[in-house]
């Protein structure tokens, strides 16, 4: 089955699953109230919105410059900084890593640069156990699946969901609460992150003229994370670049808000190196990879390389209503919703996954929500026509467009048939195109224009 096959059967089955709907509804009508209050408290959110885009367009202008002078500022003080230039050389330089330091056990930060390369399957193919130390990660890993959103991975499941899941995974007692289910993670991962050799983390924002790495979290793991193992790994995309780091202060509320509904995220982390002869605390190594894996192929593009501003603050998810219907599965990438259709056909393949720019209503909420302001429904458009222009989609499709433009460039086109005519021909859509839940419209026996006149007379 093909991935556009595919995304069709998936979308068709859990667009009608009333558990889905009503669980991923709730969760993201907290958000929505969490954000209406976070937007509160901005007397300008729009000026703010304009200076952050304002900020990521002008690094890719210089985006070489910024990222040698992030590489110069961290390597002075001991930082071995390594360039990737798609998800198999970033494998082979964690492995090799992991096989320096005979690491048996990794505690790993949210990151979704992370599941681009799919680290725990790295790891656990290597025999070094990896343990997602977010509480929403830990609970999709204890599943077997992978993050359902970019800031939110459990958002698909219920409170009674994790308490079964956890019954069934660690035997807790079924009527578990979410705060005794979360002291339960916390004791577990306690002796996770005092054993662990490696640590890996993400990064938020790449900050050049410090040479430094910002992680943002609200549950103090990444900090956990990077405080007891003796190797720190940073995997990060090339594309989180800033030139400063007096600029967080407007990066950090933006991401906040519009990610949680926070003022700002309860714990903001930089590190800028590994321990240094006059401290006692730290890793001992620390090694950034810089991940290229498709993004100068998005930087080529002179429609779509705007989406490389992206902060990944899952705004646009929240509020696109094919996200809210099909779920965060049925795209099968790591970047799902609005960014993610706009993105993974350069990442992965115009001809495996152009479709994705096809699942939008192009209503503009995505736009609206962005604190970069990327034009995302005017590069999905762009998409579309790629994909046309390179024979991507259904040839049906291609004379059924020929058909139209033919019949409604000229009012006598649509004149010359009579209503029952347009009504068997659209009669099919009924049952497939048109989906099983609606029916076509019915047109009227005689044509506007024919109404028009005869009402005119």
């Amino acid at each position: 089955m093909s991935q556009a096959h595919k995304f069709t059967h998936d979308a068709e089955a859990i667009a009608f699953d009333v558990k889905h709907r009503n669980t991923i509804k709730f969760n993201i009508s907290r958000y929505d109230a969490a954000v209406s209050k976070g937007m509160a408290r901005y007397n300008n959110v729009e000026a703010a919105k304009t200076q952050a885009a304002a900020i990521k367009r002008e690094v890719l202008q210089h985006w070489d410059k910024y990222l040698i002078e992030f590489e110069e500022k961290i390597s002075a003080r001991g930082v071995q900084v390594l360039w990737a230039s798609d998800a198999e050389e970033a494998t082979g330089y964690i492995e090799q890593i992991l096989r320096e330091n005979d690491a048996h056990l990794l505690v790993k930060s949210k990151s979704m640069t992370t599941e681009e390369i799919e680290l725990n399957d790295i790891a656990t193919n290597m025999g070094c156990e990896s343990v997602e130390t977010d509480l929403g990660e830990f609970i999709v890993q204890v599943a077997g699946e992978k993050p359902y959103h970019i800031v939110t991975p459990a958002m698909h499941k219920s409170k009674g969901d994790i308490a079964k899941l956890f019954n069934e995974k660690f035997g807790t007692p079924i009527e578990s609460t979410p705060e005794e289910m979360t002291e339960y993670v916390r004791q577990v991962l306690r002796k996770k992150y005092t054993t662990a050799q490696v640590g890996v983390t993400g990064a938020n924002f790449l900050i050049a003229d410090i040479g430094g790495i910002s992680v943002t979290e609200n549950e103090g793991n990444g900090l956990m994370t990077t405080a007891f193992p003796k190797v720190h790994i940073v995997l990060a995309g090339i594309e989180k670049i800033i030139p400063r780091m007096s600029q967080l202060g407007l990066f950090y509320p933006l991401l906040a808000a519009h990610g949680t509904g926070q003022q700002i995220t309860a714990y903001n982390t930089i590190f800028t190196g590994p321990r240094q002869a006059t401290e006692v605390d730290g890793p001992e190594k620390m090694i950034v990879i810089l991940l290229d894996n498709g993004r100068t192929n998005v930087f080529k593009d002179d429609e779509a390389y705007e989406s490389l501003a992206c902060i990944r603050c899952g705004a646009c998810l929240n509020g696109c209503p094919v996200y809210k219907t099909i779920g965060g599965y049925t795209y099968d990438t790591t970047y799902s919703g609005p960014i993610g259709s706009v993105l993974t056909p350069f990442l992965r393949g115009f001809k495996d996954f152009s479709h994705l720019s096809f699942a939008s209503t192009l209503c503009g909420k995505c736009n609206e929500v962005c604190p970069v302001k990327i034009p995302l429904t005017d590069i999905l458009l762009s998409n579309r026509r790629k994909s046309v222009e390179q024979n991507l989609r259904p040839a049906a499709e291609k004379w059924v467009m020929k058909g139209f433009k033919l019949i409604s460039s000229n009012r006598i086109g649509f004149d010359l048939f009579p209503g029952f005519i347009k009504n068997m021909a659209t009669y099919p859509f009924n049952f497939k195109g048109w989906g099983p839940k609606r029916s076509m419209p019915a047109f009227a026996s005689k044509s506007f224009s024919q109404q028009y006149k005869k009402k005119q007379n």
